[in-house]
C-alpha cells in the first residue's frame, strides 16, 4: 500500500481502531520515540482556479511524531491535536517501512467503510442540489 493511501485511511479512521493496530505492533516490537507528539503549524496550500497558481490560504495546527522500530523510522503528521493517534500512526508507518505490518486487511476494511460513508453523504447532498439549467428553460418559454 502506498504512503498517501495509508495516511489517508489512518487520518480518517477512528482513534480506537488505529490504537488497536498499533497495540499489536507494540507487543511484538520495541518502539523508540524519536520525537514525541507535539503541536506545530503547517501552511495550507491552495490552487487558484482561474490562473491555476498556488497560494497559501493560512496555517493549521498539526501534530507530528517520529518513532523508530528495529532500525526503521515512522513519521506521522495529523491535522489537529490528537497526540495518541499521531503516535500510533507513526508506529504503524514504521512497521510498514520495516515490512512487518500485518494489519493491511484491517486497513482495507476501514477504507471500505470510509468510502461507503462518503458515498452515503454524497447521495444525501445530491438530493438537495439545485439544477439551474431547468430555470433557463422556463425563462425561454
Amino acid at each position: 500500500m502506498d504512503k498517501k493511501r495509508l495516511s489517508r485511511i489512518m487520518a480518517k479512521a477512528d482513534p480506537a481502531a488505529i490504537a488497536a493496530l498499533a497495540g499489536t505492533i507494540r507487543k511484538e516490537h520495541d518502539i523508540v520515540v524519536i520525537k514525541a507528539p507535539g503541536k506545530t503549524l503547517a501552511m495550507v496550500k491552495m490552487r487558484e482556479p482561474v490562473k491555476s497558481s498556488q497560494f497559501y490560504i493560512g496555517e493549521v495546527i498539526v501534530t507530528e511524531a517520529v518513532v523508530g522500530l528495529d532500525g526503521a523510522r515512522g513519521i506521522a503528521v495529523v491535522m489537529g491535536d490528537d497526540f495518541e493517534k499521531t503516535l500510533n500512526m507513526a508506529i504503524i508507518d514504521a512497521a510498514c517501512n520495516r515490512g512487518v505490518f500485518a494489519g493491511e486487511a484491517a486497513l482495507l476494511e476501514l477504507e471500505r467503510a470510509q468510502l461507503e460513508l462518503e458515498q452515503k453523504e454524497n447521495a444525501m447532498h445530491l438530493k438537495t442540489m439545485v439544477r439551474f439549467n431547468s430555470m433557463d428553460t422556463e425563462a425561454q418559454k
